[in-house]
């Protein structure tokens, strides 16, 4: 264990000193993995409220407008406004340390969440898994990226990445099954404890990286000396100012309708209208998004390391061409006419819908700063989730609410229907994003030459 102890935050591991040898070495990927670990409870604690949407629905009696609301909305505008502070605070301390701390703050929420006998109080409770989650994902790129050089850190973020896949697999088998066989509440308070412990195994195995060490020194007349932090305005500013990074979280965002709004409907959508059960679920639908996303994300990342080599258009390229390939099969999705044949056509959207994610961290992450990094990954966050996570889940909540006056049966079906326009708008916002990408190498090969 005292290999791993972090009780010299500062201290520079070896493989943060810039050597000839870029390959990771173990300690990186032990550091990935252990990231990867807190991301898959992070993501699992925040779409446990989807997957058990049906049993809780049965038992505080909410509608679909406030499932909506509570998992979008509402845990959005903490999630994101949070995370903007905690990245600044990150970007001047030790963000390790900032990642134990939000993994143990949103895992105690979380059991909150089981103790919750109203939608009153489940919604403070989600509220506070919100804070606490602002704190995870932007410090542990900042860490990645300190932990591997350029043109690995698009299949190392990547490999962390599949936190989402994996977490919402892990919250569907054993959600669904901890739910059917005792009571959903069980599911998040044991969850929670799980997560408790992985904070403290965070603080005790993983070593902050020395800022900036594994990056490629630039051209002296490209690169001026940057100071060693920043100050939160000058970030802000910086990144709201670069027309590459705003249009990578416009369009992450738009993307993020979909995911987030189909995605948090989906397990209702195939219990209620579709016939599944719970027990079904546990089986069946976490295998199709352990396969389709988790290897999505997966192969996202290694595609993105390949086609950047020639080009930077392969960060706006890829996504634009993986969702223009995911419409018919999500269309299949809504209209299959049973739940077996609809999970088969689910298998599609979910594999091509996520290339988006590792294009958009990792751009951002090779544009800024080492000491602008926590804070951009957070402001990425702030323009993805807001649009996304906030607007997704409500949109698809109330539409189905609208809709169930006159479509009793299908109101969810019809609500999906409406998203598919917002697939049209991402796939425009990565085309627009490969132009600019082209001017900048353009500008940037002409500046070096």
């Amino acid at each position: 264990m005292a290999a791993y102890n972090a009780s010299a935050p500062n201290e520079p591991s070896p493989l943060s000193r810039a050597s000839s040898d870029d390959r990771p070495g173990a300690r990186s990927w032990f550091v990935l993995g252990m990231l990867c670990f807190v991301y898959v409870l992070n993501f699992l604690d925040r779409q446990l409220l989807s997957i058990l949407a049906k049993p809780i629905q049965d038992s505080l009696g909410v509608t679909d407008g406030q499932l909506g609301l509570i998992g979008g909305l509402y845990f959005a505008l903490f999630y994101c406004l949070i995370s903007i502070p905690v990245g600044w605070l990150a970007d001047r301390t030790n963000r390790v340390r900032v990642l134990a701390l939000a993994c143990g703050l949103w895992s105690i929420a979380t059991m909150g969440c089981g103790l919750s006998a109203t939608y009153s109080q489940l919604v403070v409770a989600r509220m506070t898994v919100g804070v606490g989650e602002a704190g995870g994902v932007p410090p542990s790129y900042a860490i990645i990226s300190d932990y591997f050089p350029p043109g690995r850190r698009g299949t190392a973020l990547g490999l962390f990445n599949l936190g989402p896949p994996i977490g919402q697999a892990m919250g569907v088998a054993f959600g669904a099954a901890i739910a059917a066989a005792y009571d959903w509440r069980l599911a998040f308070l044991v969850l929670g404890a799980v997560g408790v412990v992985t904070a403290l195994a965070v603080l005790l195995f993983v070593r902050e990286p020395k800022r900036g060490g594994l990056d490629r020194p630039a051209a002296p007349a490209l690169a001026p000396a940057a100071p060693a932090t920043s100050d939160f305005m000058t970030t802000v500013k910086m990144f709201f100012s670069k027309p590459s990074l705003v249009l990578i979280a416009a369009a992450s965002g738009v993307t993020q309708i979909m995911t987030y709004g189909a995605g948090n409907f989906t397990t209702l959508f195939l219990m209620r209208e579709k016939g599944m059960t719970l027990h079904e679920v546990s089986i069946w639908f976490a295998l199709v998004v352990l396969i389709g996303m988790g290897g999505g994300i997966f192969v996202s990342g290694r595609v993105i390391d390949r086609f950047t080599k020639r080009s930077k258009q392969a960060y706006a390229v890829v996504p634009a061409i993986t969702l223009s390939l995911a419409i018919l099969p999500f269309l299949g999705f809504v209209w299959a006419p049973t739940w077996q044949v609809a999970l088969l056509f689910l298998i599609g959207p979910t594999f091509l819908n996520y290339f988006y994610l590792s294009s958009a961290v990792a751009l951002v992450q090779e544009e800024v700063a080492p000491h602008q990094r926590v804070l951009s990954g957070a402001l990425l966050l702030l323009v993805m989730n807001l649009t996304g996570m906030g607007l997704g889940p409500t949109f698809v909540g109330f539409a189905s609410d609208f809709l169930k006056a006159s479509h009793p049966n299908n109101s969810l079906q019809l609500a999906f229907l409406c998203l598919i326009p917002i697939y049209l708008l991402a796939i425009g916002l990565f085309i627009w994003l490969a132009r600019v990408l082209r001017r900048e190498d353009r500008k940037a090969g002409a500046v070096a030459g």
